[in-house]
Order: C-alpha cells, then structure tokens, then sequence
C-alpha cells in the first residue's frame, strides 16, 4: 500500500533545483517539486509528499485533519497490541 504523507515546506533553497526541506512529522525531509511545476509551491506551503515527491499542495486545514486522522489510526493500533496476547511460539516448536 502506497501512503503520501501532508508535510510543510520550510525552505526552498534553490527554486531553480526545483527541491525543498519539507517537515514531515517533525522530521526534516529533502523533496522534489519537480512534478508541482515552476512557482507551484512556497515556503509555507502544505503539500503530499509520496517517494520523495511533492504530489501536489494541500491547505492547512486538510494537512491537520489528514494528520489527525493518521494519529487515531496509530493509537488504535497501539492500542490493539497492547491487548493482543502474548505467545510464546518458541517453547510449543521446542516441545515439538
């Protein structure tokens, strides 16, 4: 399964390079905007980053409602390994 993740930019050091520092929860990322266009993208910006790329600029309230929804979905599953039961496979493959 394929996932883009919303990230921000925080800079654009070179627009001519057509690449950007992008965070992505929390953590800095180098991405291509070479498939936005020229101009597409600012600083400050919230754009879907899949594989390296920016596949296209989101608003803000989109990115935050996509994150928050990344989060339960995380905590649920956190949530459903921590009430999973413990098996110990190893000791019924020794007896074996």
């Amino acid at each position: 399964m394929c996932l883009g993740v919303p990230g921000q930019i925080v800079a654009i050091p070179d627009p001519a390079a057509a690449h950007a520092e992008v965070h992505v929860g929390g953590v800095g990322r180098e991405v291509s905007l070479a498939l936005l266009g020229p101009g597409a993208a600012r600083v400050g910006d919230w754009v879907v980053v899949h594989v390296g790329f920016a596949m296209e600029v989101i608003d803000e309230a989109e990115a935050r409602a996509t994150l928050e929804e990344m989060q339960r979905l995380d905590d649920m599953y956190a949530s459903a390994l921590s009430d999973a039961p413990v098996v110990d496979a190893g000791e019924e493959y020794r007896r074996g």
